[in-house]
């Protein structure tokens, strides 16, 4: 099977976020592998241990990627590919990564195809179901579980707390959602594996695209930080008081009665 991961680096939001002049300061941010694109690679590495065949993680970034994509290669994944837009694109969206990876998948055989369910920096879950629009080829959304038989697939997704259950054939595209998998820590023998394995890297020149093809479609105007929450208070005495209280507080502090 040829198994293919969509990541995205994104910013550690367990580590300090600085806004800068309406703009994260990159300089003072952690980058990490985007949550939700572990459970995609570890669940592309569990397929194919299933199955047969080999796994290749794309990005759409810029150099410092590699660091993230030598994580996904030591996880287990087979091959890498950095597709480097840091001379040709200033800044990118949803848009502009989707015409990329189009212009990457158009002379691949593709059997399956996973991404992260959101990215977190973001969140808008555009990228994977446009991608798969483009490709024509079928895609699922917000999967759990994942079980192929030839090119049969039956699907597990999570729809708002329930689950719904899906039949579709290969290829495909799924996003990855949280229980699906548990993503493995690399191991000390996968990332000296990880050294040897390949990692290519393109420009939109070896896409044959050009920076008029990939200019966003949206303009991100400004990025803040949500205003520091008050503390909160604790009210006391007996359960009539307390309530009494609350909703004197509802009514005339937080004004949502």
């Amino acid at each position: 099977m040829n198994i293919f991961v969509l990541m995205k680096s994104t910013f550690d939001t367990e580590e300090k976020i600085v806004v800068k002049d309406g703009r994260i300061d990159d300089d003072g941010a952690e980058f990490i592998i985007n949550p939700y694109d572990e459970y995609a690679i570890e669940e592309a590495i569990n397929q194919r241990d299933t199955n047969g065949g080999e796994v290749t993680v794309v990005t759409v970034g810029n150099g410092d990627s590699e660091k993230q994509l030598r994580t996904a290669l030591a996880m287990g994944a087979d091959k890498a590919v950095l597709i480097n837009t840091e001379e040709d694109l200033e800044q990118g969206d949803q848009f502009s990564t989707v015409k990329i990876l189009e212009a990457y998948f158009e002379s691949k055989e593709i059997d399956l195809i996973l991404a992260g369910n959101v990215a977190i920096d973001e969140a808008s879950g555009q990228v994977g179901p446009r991608l798969a629009e483009r490709l024509t080829i079928p895609y699922v959304t917000t999967i759990t579980a994942l079980t192929i038989d030839g090119d049969k697939v039956s699907i597990e997704r999570d729809v708002e707390g329930d689950t719904e259950m899906v039949e579709s054939t290969l290829p495909l595209l799924v996003t990855c959602q949280q229980g699906l998998n548990e993503p493995r820590y690399p191991s000390l023998p996968g990332i000296m594996k990880a050294k040897k394995k390949p990692l290519e890297e393109l420009e939109l020149d070896d896409l044959d695209l050009d920076e008029e093809d990939v200019e966003m479609k949206t303009k991100t105007i400004e990025i803040f930080l949500p205003p520091e929450r008050e503390s909160g208070k604790v009210l006391e005495g007996d359960i009539d008081n307390q309530v009494k209280e609350l909703v004197t507080l509802l009514k005339t502090e937080a004004k949502v009665l």
